[in-house]
């Protein structure tokens, strides 16, 4: 029985969008090129960072991160970054008593701007906050201690092989992985991970369905 559903975070539930437009602005060149090196590093299997790197060779993006927002151009979220689904889908799940959770790979900042959308979540937590981040273990033994919950009771849902399905099945959660976003495209029929995956899903509001079983 699913008692706690835990989200991913970026291309889970907001969209990765305005994060790249706004490097795009930072690095002076235009969307599309931060776009399509993205993808090319992500099918790849490389970081996401190395397409910033790609752009301007050595960059140091923790302290660009840090210079943006000393320039007022650093992270943003408001209501047009959340995909669509995201409000009616978390809102049935409350209704339906499930504890409802948000957990990735994001700076405090995103922590708190998220937080500050009030979405109908019991819980929000980022890597940098929690101080460790996936794929590690200890992530995911983070994710059962805030759940309060066995781990088969867990069901998790994000868009990520690497960091969201293959660690959370490995730590005893059961997955659902999201086709949404450049990895959940790219590897939503790769024959590994609907090995691994417990549901592959097009959209958060197959959940309410899930849920019940």
């Amino acid at each position: 029985m699913t008692t706690t559903i835990v989200f991913d975070i970026g291309e889970t539930l907001i969209s990765d969008a305005r994060h790249w437009a706004g490097w795009a602005d930072w690095l002076g060149v235009p969307s599309h090129t931060v776009s399509a090196l993205v993808g090319a590093v992500v099918a790849e299997g490389r970081d996401d960072g190395d397409a910033l790197r790609l752009i301007t060779p050595g960059l140091d993006i923790p302290a660009a991160y840090a210079a943006r927002e000393a320039a007022g151009r650093g992270e943003h979220l408001d209501e047009t970054d959340l995909y669509p689904d995201v409000r009616p889908a978390l809102a049935r799940l409350r209704e339906a008593g499930i504890k409802v959770l948000a957990a990735g790979n994001q700076t405090a900042r995103v922590g708190e701007l998220l937080r500050g959308l009030d979405l109908p979540l019991d819980l929000v937590a980022t890597s940098a906050e929690w101080a460790v981040a996936k794929p590690s273990p200890g992530f995911y033994a983070k994710v059962v201690e805030v759940a309060g919950a066995e781990p088969e009771e867990i069901l998790h849902v994000g868009d990520h092989p690497g960091n969201d399905v293959f660690p959370a099945k490995r730590a005893g959660l059961r997955v659902a992985h999201l086709r949404r976003g450049p990895w959940g495209h790219l590897w939503a029929d790769d024959p590994d991970v609907a090995a691994a995956a417990d549901w592959r899903i097009n959209s958060l509001t197959e959940l309410v369905a899930i849920a019940s079983r």
